[in-house]
């Protein structure tokens, strides 16, 4: 969700309403990771996964303006982005993110703008690794196919450090058939943002990477 205002506050509620339905109707899994200040309210009114956009690997003390990872997962969330090309981290500063978010029970789907970063976060042990070249967000021209040697390389090099670590890609997923070509690459997923939340229908546009999700797996 970002920090777009057509997903903020009351906005919000309505995509994950949307979000929800969509999710129960299809049977997929649907994730959002909302502005802070909408987890809480998220969390608590419908059962779909919310994770936190980031946290820092700080303990409960003097941090002020940190994100502390217990006040997260106090609010409701179950997991959290790490290392977006908009809020990227050193390595090691991930490392210590994603230790904390294990020691507090978060989920971790941390982001790789290419296939050597992307081996390098699989010996960290995330639980999930998303691809997204930067260059490609916001575009409307989808990884999987502008990129897809990237989505291949990236698979292959994380399974090689860790089997068990699950690929999604993201970077300019707006239909149907970029789902499609991201599933018959390897991924398992997709991430993606002004897609669904800039689309005219965002319910509609959810709808169809979310059905052809469900039809791929």
């Amino acid at each position: 969700m970002k920090t777009y205002i057509e997903a903020m506050n009351s906005n919000a509620m309505k995509l994950a309403e949307a979000a929800e339905s969509i999710s129960e109707k299809l049977e997929v899994c649907i994730a959002l990771a909302p502005q802070f200040t909408d987890i809480r309210k998220i969390a608590e009114s419908f059962s779909i996964p919310v994770f936190a956009q980031h946290i820092d690997p700080i303990r409960p003390g003097r941090f002020t303006g940190h994100i502390l990872p217990e006040s997260v997962k106090n609010a409701g969330a179950v997991g959290t982005l790490l290392n977006h090309s908009e809020r990227r981290i050193g390595l090691a500063e991930l490392d210590a993110s994603i230790e904390r978010a294990r020691e507090v029970g978060l989920y971790t789907l941390v982001f790789a703008n290419n296939s050597r970063v992307a081996a390098s976060i699989a010996a960290l042990n995330p639980d999930m690794i998303a691809i997204e070249p930067p260059e490609l967000i916001e575009t409307g021209i989808a990884v999987s196919k502008a990129k897809p040697e990237t989505i291949e390389r990236t698979i292959r090099l994380v399974k090689k450090v860790n089997p068990n670590i699950p690929v999604l890609c993201g970077a300019g997923i707006v239909s149907g058939e970029d789902v499609s070509a991201a599933l018959k690459l390897g991924a398992v997923g997709v991430a993606v943002s002004s897609g669904v939340v800039k689309a005219e229908d965002p319910y509609s546009k959810l709808f169809e990477l979310s059905k052809m999700l469900k039809e791929q797996s």
